[in-house]
């Protein structure tokens, strides 16, 4: 057929391919009967000729698996072991033929610049990692950066593994492209480590490695290739993987250093439907989706014949005269996979439960919550459209993760997430009268990560979300869960109104991945206004002199001649540091989300201890005013705040150029963050100081 179809128009060729792939299709939904055991993506010890290594692996397989298997009961991080914190990701192409098309390399970078550029958000799959955290009581938190790609076209090693698929249903389309290359681990590591000393790449924990290679290699994680190995087109068989994750860490493999290289293996196993030249027509749900049709009821049963989806489909002929650009959205799910695997479980002893399952392996083929795109095959592609994931407005269908809170808290209680939700919100009572003791309802929040796991001295204990009531009139109540507290209750308060008049009350509400939102609504109260405070004094006469001063943090007034004024409530501000790469933050500025309830001016100050700041040689005016037991400090970057109105913005504050060398040579700085506004009261004006702290990591 090759031959001919170098010679037959593409509609002819699409044509005889088309009952070519009806033959395939059919061999492939036999296997899928066949093949009953539940798919498992495990934690596992894989041989590599020279000893074991610890990887986290996709098989290639086509079961369901939707997080409510017995095994899941036992997901957790019993020895709080590391996570990420934040991580810079690098794709490198292993590429000597240049095989790896371009559009290919377009759309998969392009994705891991939106993951980037989305970071902080909750409408997509990675909003999940933040409940997930270490023994620092960090979380895995939703802060990635690429740092970009390149393609080495270094020859492939004369010897590596034997492709143990040589028999099979896809035996005789994967014929031509079969022993182009097989690599093994111990080469793709040699390979990785070749890169980043030739390019002088930072490695450590907040560093991701995907190492991808084109269509017509094979990757084993031995030379040996019997049966028993575990390579990537194996077929109906457990050993048989779509990708994984692993750790060269050979000094610190518990905790991990500067020195650890985290790092993904992303082989070709999007098959080529569409493709006019690459001439492997396998199908490749079972790296994707499983052939499941997310609309289909029940979900468990699979499409016959199942259908791959490619979301990015060109609208028409790509660049080199196929429709295959849309194939690269089979590797996008397997990179998205591996990437909240390699942040939640980087040295493969942190989140998985007893049988190695990770976090999006309790969630295998599941796609809930379409979002757009058709499941219906289109006939130049044979793959559909369906998409569930919109990031920085690129078009995904990439694979549910896992839900610890699901575990924890019956309502919501949903297992497998494509994002998360966190919307605030109570009911106000009606009518109110001065006096009255009314109630506040915070349980009614849309809140999805609403429980979690922190570690204490005595191991793990349950985390909560923290609800904060400010009800307008100066008073203000936090209702919050400690460590290992009954929730019951905890989010509802109750308050009574002194006097009359309305009243904008704000219920802010963090929840376990640390994300924070706010709702405010305006109450109205019946009764006596609150009291004006007494006209100032007359202007003094020659015999008489008028001295006093006046503070706005206390709302007070002394001196002859004049009458103290009722105190007035200051504003209502909140702060929260949105950066947590040092590198960032010393290259674009610190970045920090701040809230007011009304007009406001005063400024943030960035503050540095003391001690370490004489540690790194860095100088600055002491911080003054302090709560009494601060930390000595000094200010090392200011930002001036006015605002005309209340609402929610961030800031971003650049540090000197002098400030940032001394910086740079810290692997970790704590700072803490004060803001200090004052409203615009035309008298006695009052002040309001904010106190938050971060940790910048590398």
């Amino acid at each position: 057929m090759d031959h001919i179809a170098r010679t037959l128009p593409p509609p002819v060729v699409a044509r005889l391919r088309a009952l070519r792939l009806a033959l395939l299709f059919a061999a492939a939904l036999a296997a899928l009967l066949i093949v009953t055991p539940r798919a498992s993506a495990v934690v596992k010890a894989v041989p590599t000729g020279s000893g074991t290594i610890m990887i986290g692996a996709q098989p290639r397989s086509t079961s369901l698996l939707d997080g409510n298997g017995a095994s899941v009961k036992t997901f957790a991080n019993a020895e709080g072991s590391p996570v990420m914190h934040s991580n810079a990701t690098y794709a490198i192409y292993w590429d000597p033929e240049y095989g790896y098309h371009g559009d290919w390399q377009h759309l998969i970078d392009t994705f891991l610049q939106n993951v980037g550029s989305q970071s902080g958000t909750l409408s997509d799959v990675y909003a999940v990692n933040g409940q997930y955290t270490d023994k620092t009581n960090q979380r895995a938190a939703y802060n990635s950066t690429f740092h970009g790609a390149t393609v080495d076209t270094k020859p492939y090693p004369t010897s590596g593994c034997v492709d143990p698929d040589t028999v099979g249903s896809y035996a005789e389309p994967r014929a031509q492209l079969d022993n182009v290359a097989c690599l093994t681990n111990k080469q793709l590591q040699e390979e990785l480590r070749a890169v980043i000393s030739q390019n002088k790449l930072q490695t450590g924990m907040g560093t991701i490695f995907y190492l991808l290679t084109p269509p017509g290699v094979t990757v084993c994680t031995e030379a040996g290739g019997s049966l028993t190995s575990y390579c990537s087109d194996t077929l109906g068989s457990p050993n048989g993987f779509c990708s994984y994750h692993s750790a060269i860490s050979s000094t610190s493999p518990v905790e991990g250093n500067a020195e650890t290289i985290l790092y993904a293996v992303i082989p070709w196993t999007a098959g080529g439907l569409g493709d006019y030249h690459l001439f492997d027509e396998a199908p490749a749900y079972e790296c994707q989706d499983g052939g499941y049709n997310p609309s289909s009821n029940p979900i468990e049963e699979p499409e016959s014949p199942p259908v791959e989806q490619e979301p990015n489909q060109a609208a028409g002929l790509g660049p080199d005269g196929s429709h295959d650009t849309g194939l690269a959205d089979l590797i996008i799910n397997q990179v998205a996979v591996e990437q909240q695997n390699t942040v939640t479980d980087p040295l493969l002893n942190a989140w998985h439960d007893s049988a190695g399952n990770e976090a999006t392996d309790e969630c295998r083929d599941f796609f809930a919550r379409e979002l757009g795109g058709s499941v219906t095959a289109s006939p130049e592609t044979f793959a559909g459209t369906l998409f569930n994931q919109s990031l920085s407005g690129g078009n995904y269908y990439l694979n549910d993760a896992f839900n610890l809170a699901a575990l924890k808290q019956d309502y919501p209680g949903i297992p497998c997430l494509p994002g998360a939700t966190l919307k605030p919100q109570f009911t106000l009572p009606n009518p109110v009268n001065t006096g009255e003791i009314v109630g506040f309802d915070g349980a009614e929040s849309d809140i999805t990560l609403d429980a979690g796991e922190g570690f204490g001295k005595a191991g793990p204990y349950l985390t909560y979300p923290t609800y904060s009531w400010n009800f307008g009139d100066g008073s203000q109540t936090t209702s919050s869960y400690p460590p290992g507290a009954s929730p019951v209750d905890m989010p509802s308060v109750f308050h009574s109104y002194q006097y009359g008049g309305t009243y904008e009350v704000t219920l802010t509400v963090t929840d376990t991945g640390g994300n924070k939102a706010s709702v405010t609504n305006a109450i109205t109260v019946a009764g006596e206004p609150e009291p004006q405070p007494s006209s100032p004094p007359g202007p003094a006469t020659s015999s008489t002199s008028t001295t006093g001063t006046t503070t706005g943090a206390s709302g007070t007034t002394s001196g002859a001649g004049s009458s103290p004024a009722k105190p007035i409530p200051g504003p209502v501000a909140s702060a929260a540091v949105v950066s947590r790469s040092l590198k960032t933050v010393l290259k674009k500025g610190l970045v920090i989300s701040y809230s007011v309830n009304e007009q406001v001016a005063g400024q943030f100050q960035v503050l540095l201890a003391s001690s370490l700041a004489k540690r790194v040689g860095l100088h600055g005016p002491a911080a003054t005013g302090m709560a009494p037991g601060s930390v000595p400090s000094i200010v090392i970057a200011k930002a001036i705040l006015v605002t005309t109105k209340g609402g929610r913005n961030a800031v971003k504050i650049k540090f000197g150029k002098k400030t940032a060398s001394k910086l740079r040579k810290l692997r970790s700085v704590p700072l803490t963050i004060r803001l200090i506004v004052r409203n615009a009261s035309s008298h006695s004006p009052q002040t309001t100081t904010v106190i938050s702290t971060v940790t910048l990591s590398r």
